[in-house]
């Protein structure tokens, strides 16, 4: 079974953090974060990583959950995402970048790093609904 570790992109940002340091999920699991912002999920095969946070409760960020906005936009930074069709990210976003939704987006990994609420990233921005 396929486990995310996770980062809140508002955290990263708060403290001012480097998404592509090595030390940064090093820095987060210290840092005495609560659960929603930091720690790590378990994905079922074929689960989609939005489903697997909200069914341990957390409240990740979405809007339509069929890939056709940037609210579930996370940053991949370890790892792999595949994602189903979706709509609305260029593929520099999705190659260069390394955006994911994760609306749409399971594992395709054993362990996957990402920085998710990414929506507040200044391109992502203009498609936030």
């Amino acid at each position: 079974m396929p486990t995310v570790e996770y980062l809140n992109y508002e955290v990263l940002d708060d403290h001012g953090w480097d998404m592509y340091d090595n030390e940064t999920f090093d820095k987060a699991a210290d840092a005495d974060l609560d659960d929603e912002d930091y720690g790590t999920l378990e994905v079922n095969e074929g689960e989609y990583i939005l489903e697997a946070a909200e069914s341990q409760g957390y409240d990740w960020p979405f809007s339509c959950r069929a890939g056709a906005c940037a609210n579930c936009a996370a940053i991949v930074v370890e790892g792999e995402i595949d994602m189903d069709m979706q709509q609305i990210l260029s593929d520099e976003e999705v190659e260069d970048k390394n955006v994911r939704l994760t609306c749409i987006g399971s594992p395709d990994a054993d362990e996957v790093r990402i920085v998710y609420n990414a929506k507040h990233l200044d391109y992502l921005q203009n498609r936030v609904i």
